[in-house]
């Protein structure tokens, strides 16, 4: 997949999100595409290379929503499944979260 190869590769990363005292770097672009919460984030703030800091969120859980985001798919442990969910939840990931909004529904012909 070239999102797997575009991270591997580290070029052009411009944008660096912080859990606590540690840092990853990730591309804006992915990040937009994959979240209407970075979407609106970066929207809101057109820097060159934002750095984003996500309070209250793990870097491991971190970690595993933007291997997710790159490669569309991610392994974790079951012990950890609530607290990914959660943060994916929190950050709303395309296709990890609930939709809880019903599409309107068509009234049926007699």
């Amino acid at each position: 997949m070239a999102f797997r190869e575009i991270r591997d590769e580290k070029d052009l990363l411009d944008c660096t999100l912080s859990c606590g005292s540690r840092q990853v770097q990730a591309h804006k672009l992915i990040l937009s595409a994959c979240s209407p919460f970075f979407m609106s984030i970066l929207k809101q703030n057109p820097h060159h290379h934002p750095l984003l800091y996500l309070k209250g969120i793990g870097f491991s859980e971190l970690q595993s929503v933007l291997n997710f985001m790159y490669h569309g798919e991610v392994n974790i442990g079951q012990d950890e499944l609530n607290s990914f969910l959660s943060v994916a939840e929190e950050l709303q990931v395309k296709g990890l979260t609930q939709n809880t909004a019903q599409p309107p529904t068509k009234p049926e012909l007699p």
